[in-house]
């Protein structure tokens, strides 16, 4: 198959799950031939959906890749994770589209994170097109979700099609830029007259279209102007314009279960998507040049490619999915990677259909595929022609927020999780694993519940480690709010040399973690024995005496004490330390300290009054905040144990669309009703 970047076009499938994206993917697998029959989600048997875990889970987790043939075209089909935890597998994903399929349910409201993929395609300058599925259930309501969208995306929206209705059944679609009227049948779509019932809606469907084609060009709108009118090609060229700049967002219909608006979506695919050579606005940086160059998708040209994907595939290994964006990449090449400086042997290329690898000698401007065992490339990084040096911009990927703690069910297997994390995180870079100091527990951070869950089962299938999830310690601190001073003897007598040591030691409140003053004289220490007291109370400071946390801010002096010239010695002075701190962090106004944080939260404003009403009854302060277009920026200090599951509650709260990022602030005290919850459950 030797496809050019003039047919072939790279379609994400996307939308939050359960609306049947995968589905969709399947139907539009199955009507190009590339699966013989179509597969089903809840039995675990589509081509996209292969992994054993989204099979168990029944959604998407990962980004797949397949291909079809469509009337001389090649449809690289990319189905995206819908679920918020699985954000930065779609972000990999939009980055090698050059067009998304927005699927929706036809429930008559705007779905659950519809606005967050069209909010980001738009950003990204991809071409969108809605697809409203499940036409084929009782009391589907088309006109709700078509009104509810307008409402979201006036003037942007271009319903294309008008769906045919028996029983509250889709039965068939109008066309009305053709003027053509089709019937669902068990062999495809049959052409039938336009019903009289719809002749109205057709020609008010056509004018709005026109009018929409019109304002995305200037001749057209010239000419509709003067004539009133715009011919179907001018009307197909206006509204394809309109959707290469962002400005026009086609709507469809159809059941991806039942098969039904498929094949007209497969055909509005060819005939409004931009092909691979259309995407004209693929930047690069020269790093030779220190330029920024545009890309053009010319299959002679030097080879430039980007990973969009890793995958540790147990029987292929390493496997790193590309995007060829110029020239052609051959089996034996040598590529050179731009973000490491390390030069690459390419082994085998593959064309992807789902976890099938199709062996090829060679993949061209344009297309998608994959390729294994390259030691020194990761996801983001750029494969470019020996002799060049070009870069493309890095893909975004969202930060951790949210945190657990993780621990081996077994004993024993704590480097073999840790390792497992660790090459884990070649695949997703939207989780991190590290040890926290304060607690000494091991704490993954990612994007939600359920993406740690999968991290914790991919864990167990890949590496034979079992780990348990639980909530992580919050890092309290103690400290002291006066000063006391404190005596430590210790002093124990047996057969031959006994022990002792004794020292009066001050304790003082500071702005430091610890500091340690030496006020002894005449001797009463001697010196060899104070670097002893200091090491005994430096030792203490890791537990505290009213929760066991680590002890912050204490100023202490030793100023007095005694020795013994056969007795004492440096463990007996250690010893004397201990008791001396016991003693005095009890009498020195001990309080437990809590970690704020800086939150910042971006927010569209219908939301905005609940998530600051949220903030006050989570003890937190809104320091400042910013509006930019829809998107309000709050800031607020925050305690940390507040927000322990805010990324849960956040999209709750706003519906998939609030985002936030958090940053260590320092420590504050905690409040007494709390500090004796706290303290109470550490003694439990």
């Amino acid at each position: 198959m030797n496809f050019t970047a003039k047919e072939i076009k790279n379609i994400a499938v996307i939308g939050h799950s359960g609306e049947g994206k995968t589905t969709l993917c399947e139907a539009m697998l199955f009507n190009g031939g590339t699966v013989d029959r179509m597969g089903k989600t809840e039995d675990g048997t589509t081509l996209m959906d292969f992994d054993e875990l989204e099979k168990a889970k029944k959604l998407s987790v990962y980004t797949s890749v397949a291909y079809l043939l469509w009337k001389g075209y090649k449809i690289n089909l990319l189905d995206l994770p819908g679920f918020y935890d699985f954000e930065g597998e779609r972000h990999e994903g939009l980055a090698a589209c050059g067009g998304a399929i927005l699927v929706i349910g036809a429930n008559g409201v705007l779905p659950i994170g519809a606005e967050s993929v069209v909010g980001y395609c738009l950003k990204l300058g991809k071409p969108l097109i809605i697809f409203i599925n499940g036409m084929d259930k009782a009391n589907a309501d088309y006109t709700g979700t078509l009104n509810a969208l307008r409402e979201k995306y006036a003037g942007k929206l271009a319903p294309i099609q008008l769906p045919v209705m028996a029983d509250g059944k889709m039965t068939g679609y109008l066309n009305a830029i053709q003027e053509r009227c089709y019937k669902f049948s068990s062999q495809g779509p049959q052409e039938i007259a336009v019903p009289d019932a719809l002749k109205d809606a057709m020609e008010d469907m056509q004018a709005g279209l026109m009018e929409t084609a019109a304002e995305n060009d200037e001749f057209l709108l010239d000419k509709y102007f003067n004539d009133g009118k715009l011919t179907k090609e001018e009307t197909v060229h206006g509204i394809r314009k309109g959707i290469a700049t962002g400005s026009v967002i086609p709507v469809m219909a159809g059941s991806a279960l039942q098969n039904r608006g498929v094949i007209n979506l497969l055909d509005e695919i060819i005939r409004y998507m931009p092909c691979a050579d259309e995407r004209r606005n693929t930047l690069a940086t020269d790093l030779n040049a220190d330029d920024v160059v545009n890309v053009a998708r010319d299959p002679d040209g030097a080879f430039a490619a980007q990973v969009f994907k890793t995958v540790h595939d147990p029987y292929s290994g390493k496997l790193n999915y590309i995007k060829v964006y110029r020239g052609t990449l051959k089996t034996g090449a040598t590529v050179y990677n731009s973000n490491t400086g390390a030069e690459e042997r390419i082994g085998q290329i593959f064309l992807l259909k789902g976890k099938k690898c199709e062996l090829v000698t060679e993949l061209t401007a344009g297309d998608i595929g994959a390729v294994n065992k390259l030691t020194a490339t990761d996801t983001g990084n750029t494969l470019c022609a020996l002799g060049t040096n070009l870069r493309f911009d890095p893909i975004h990927f969202p930060k951790p927020s949210l945190s657990l703690a993780v621990r081996c069910v077994n004993k024993g297997e704590e480097d073999k999780m840790f390792a497992g994390f660790n090459k884990m995180t070649e695949e997703d870079y939207t989780f991190s694993v590290e040890k926290r100091a304060e607690t000494g527990e091991l704490i993954l951070s990612g994007q939600g519940e359920m993406h740690l869950e999968v991290l914790a089962k991919k864990l167990k299938a890949r590496w034979g480690v079992e780990v348990k999830l639980e909530e992580p310690r919050i890092p309290y601190r103690e400290t002291i709010r006066a000063v006391a001073s404190a005596e430590g003897k210790h002093k124990k007598q047996s057969g031959g040399h006994g022990q002792y040591g004794h020292c009066k030691v001050r304790f003082e409140p500071c702005d430091e973690d610890f500091v340690f003053g030496d006020e002894v004289v005449g001797g009463a220490v001697p010196r060899q024995y104070i670097p002893a007291v200091e090491k005994g109370l430096k030792e203490c400071m890791a537990r505290g005496v009213l929760a066991d946390y680590p002890v912050t801010g204490v100023r202490a002096v030793l100023y007095d004490g005694s020795y013994h010239d056969v007795d004492s010695s440096e463990m007996a002075f250690k010893a004397a330390a201990a008791l001396a701190f016991k003693e005095g962090m009890k009498n020195a106004k001990p309080v437990l300290l809590e970690p704020v944080v800086k939150l910042k939260i971006a927010v569209n404003g219908e939301y905005l009054g609940g998530v600051m009403g949220d903030i006050s009854k989570r003890r937190g302060r809104i320091s400042d905040s910013h509006t930019d277009g829809d998107i309000t920026t709050v800031i607020a200090e925050v305690p940390l144990a507040e927000i322990a599951k805010y990324s849960t509650d956040l999209r709750g709260m706003t519906r998939g669309q609030g985002k936030f990022t958090t940053e260590f602030l320092r420590y504050e005290e905690v409040p007494p009703q709390l500090a004796e919850k706290i303290i109470s459950a550490s003694k439990k």
